[in-house]
């Protein structure tokens, strides 16, 4: 059994007691710590970590032509121990699924997960989306030890509107991951073009994700934007 945690605010530390299996962005890994000798090994992930070589050479196909492809590695432990992974100083963030609760997270984000996550890629089907394009990074709960990790470039806020049924909006270029119901927390795309957008006067703030109060979900952003800004494409 894993438990993963973070340590410092820029290390995830992962607890493995008996044996389990870890994914995890290719070279993550920064120390680990056991009695006797490594109980733990690495192996690249050539196509995903579905169950079946037809099932998981789909997914490849799927993430590289939606641009969310992660080089994986798969750690698999056969004992005590504790290790840890990092990703360039980034502020790691650890997010434990419920039975059927899903995480939409930008691939580049995704630092581990466990083998109780359903591992894939989904359209979102919107005209306009934020640089990353129309698909995102998918891990759905499916067992009592589903952990996802994420990084986030700076210390990163959590908005929540759980309790208080409260609209959410948020820059696309600054979303990380949304949490919540499959199926039911996705965002809406609202836009701002007005005759001002026309002649140069835009905001700069001229897309936005959107949340109304009967979509539960949990969104985490960072305080810093993507380069590349809002593409525009066409369903």
């Amino acid at each position: 059994m894993l438990t993963l945690e973070t340590v410092n605010e820029l290390t995830l530390r992962v607890t493995c007691k008996g044996g389990d299996i870890l994914y995890t962005k290719a070279g993550a890994f920064i120390a680990g710590d056991n009695m006797g000798q490594k109980n733990y090994t690495f192996e690249k992930v050539l196509l995903g970590p579905q169950q079946g070589f037809a099932q998981a050479a789909l997914g490849s196909l799927m993430r590289r032509a939606a641009g969310e492809n992660l080089p994986l590695m798969k750690v698999t432990f056969r004992g005590d121990s504790v290790t840890y992974y990092a990703d360039y100083s980034q502020h790691v963030v650890v997010y434990k699924l419920e039975m059927g609760e899903s995480i939409s997270v930008e691939s580049e984000n995704l630092l581990a997960f466990t083998q109780d996550c359903k591992y894939g890629v989904r359209f979102l089907g919107q005209g306009i989306m934020s640089q990353k394009g129309m698909a995102t990074t998918e891990l759905i709960g499916q067992g009592p030890n589903a952990y996802v990790a994420i990084t986030t470039n700076g210390n990163p806020i959590v908005l929540s509107n759980y309790h208080t049924g409260n609209t959410i909006t948020v820059d696309p270029d600054a979303v990380i991951c949304w949490m919540g119901q499959r199926g039911t927390c996705d965002p809406s795309i609202t836009t701002d073009f007005n005759w001002k957008t026309l002649i140069g006067q835009a905001s700069g703030e001229s897309y936005s994700f959107e949340w109304y109060g009967n979509q539960r979900v949990t969104v985490v952003i960072q305080p810093t934007e993507r380069r590349g800004g809002i593409r525009v494409a066409v369903d």
